[in-house]
């Protein structure tokens, strides 16, 4: 006989069972997250023992199996939105029955963005879209539509935060795609807890990927995050969808992106790009050309890289600005990269190619708002050092990739003849790659490109000085 015992606790995020209630687990530090189990009186009830196993008997199933080629893929078809970059994230669009939870920060643009969606795919005709808020009113919702022109008469609007009120609205119109903004503002009145609670939000997505599966409606959830950056609630809650995006953007900039985090019928890596404007937000299929600057002379101290977002390629400016003599420790100031692989570049110039900057101020930006923290800007990042040291422009047809090791060496980066495509289709012309990424290795240079590759940051450097004799 199994000795019963008092209530047992588990964290809804990682699963650590404390000994106790507490209000923050120990295990992963998430505030709210422990949770008394359900029939936690005995051991074997709570940690699922062979008594409840022996209580539950085989029935027969609602659908028997069958071998997979039976089985027939076109009602797991994706269906277009209508919005290029947001069907490229998702794999070329959105599957029926499918539920996509889409994160940001407070007013990066996701309601804006989902209004336009949901104006999209009533556009085409083949079923309404539902728009249920349930952090503003319709009227406020209406003039929004308005501003981005997204007025449709097969575009319904409903203010909402009970589920049950939801579930009313999807029997009366029938949509075939249901955006609801936010899941963390509606509750289900037959749970515990306040609406935006961990037991709340659990189970009101767990309802709506209910409601999707059955009826194959297509559903975007939207959802809060935290001041990590992390999506807000239990974290059960990105293996109960099938797609999890995450909308950045800087609120200086109108750059706005879509990422991937998974996907369950597309690729996990992609990324979508957006311009934010007075007329609401628009697609860039293009947008390589926000990250590079065009200068009618010559300027030292900027050079170009091709980073990889998702598996995008985007062309774009690393600028350095070297200041005054500081004595003691001069400023290094960053801004879209990484603070540390620029002290590391520094220190790699100073030893392995003679750039004294130890005692001087060094400033180092992107162009566009692009957050660029890949080794690959590496070598670019070194010869905008460089010559913004010795004032001697770099040739602008020139675009630099490599990683910067600590002896100077210059390392392989991932998917070289992607970067290189992208920057000949933009009229580059010179290229420096790591060694084995070159011609001799890929088999061809793009066309019209001139692609040398280099061992170290020195002979970088040489080649780059060489380039711009040339050109003169």
């Amino acid at each position: 006989m199994t000795k019963a015992r008092g209530s047992i606790y588990q964290c809804d995020v990682c699963g650590h069972r404390p000994a106790k209630w507490m209000g923050r687990c120990p295990e992963c530090g998430e505030w709210g997250a422990v949770l008394e189990l359900a029939g936690g009186g005995t051991a074997d009830a709570a940690f699922g023992g062979s008594p409840a196993l022996r209580a539950v008997s085989s029935r027969a199933p609602l659908e028997p199996a069958r071998p997979i080629a039976q089985i027939s893929a076109a009602p797991a078809k994706a269906r277009p939105t209508g919005v290029g970059e947001f069907d490229r994230v998702l794999g070329g669009g959105i599957v029926p029955g499918g539920v996509v939870l889409l994160a940001g920060e407070p007013g990066v643009g996701k309601s804006t963005l989902l209004l336009d969606v949901a104006q999209q795919w009533a556009v085409q005709g083949e079923s309404p879209s539902l728009v249920v808020s349930g952090e503003e009113s319709t009227s406020q919702v209406r003039l929004r539509a308005e501003r981005i022109g997204a007025l449709h008469e097969k575009l319904y609007l409903a203010s909402e935060t009970d589920l049950s009120a939801v579930l009313g609205h999807l029997d009366a119109v029938k949509p075939g795609l249901l955006i609801l903004d936010s899941v963390q503002t509606v509750s289900s009145p037959g749970v515990d807890g306040v609406a935006g609670g961990v037991t709340q939000v659990r189970a009101v997505t767990a309802a709506m990927v209910a409601v999707a599966k059955e009826r194959g409606l297509a559903t975007i959830l939207v959802g809060h995050v935290t001041k990590d950056g992390n999506v807000a609630g239990p974290r059960v809650l990105e293996h109960l969808v099938d797609v999890v995006l995450n909308f950045e953007g800087d609120k200086h900039s109108s750059l706005r992106m879509v990422r991937g985090l998974k996907n369950r019928f597309g690729a996990a890596d992609e990324v979508g790009c957006f311009e934010m404007h007075e007329g609401g937000i628009t697609s860039l299929p293009d947008p390589s050309g926000l990250f590079l600057t065009r200068y009618a002379d010559a300027v030292s101290g900027t050079c170009v890289c091709v980073a990889m977002e998702g598996r995008r390629a985007l062309v774009t400016e690393v600028q350095t600005l070297i200041g005054a003599q500081m004595p003691g420790s001069p400023r290094r100031t960053v801004s879209g990269l990484d603070s540390a692989r620029l002290a590391m570049v520094l220190a790699v110039l100073q030893r392995r190619a003679g750039i004294q900057l130890h005692d001087r101020e060094v400033y180092a930006a992107t162009v566009g708002g692009l957050r660029v923290t890949e080794p690959a800007a590496d070598l670019a990042l070194a010869l905008a050092a460089a010559s913004a040291a010795h004032e001697l422009p770099m040739p602008p047809d020139l675009v630099a990739l490599g990683e910067v090791g600590l002896t100077g060496e210059v390392r392989r980066v991932g998917a070289v003849p992607r970067r290189l495509a992208e920057a000949a289709r933009l009229g580059f012309r010179f290229a420096l790659v790591p060694p084995g990424c070159g011609p001799a290795a890929t088999g061809s240079a793009p066309p019209g490109m001139r692609v040398l590759e280099v061992n170290d940051v020195r002979t970088a450097l040489h080649y780059a000085v060489k380039a711009t004799a040339e050109d003169a």
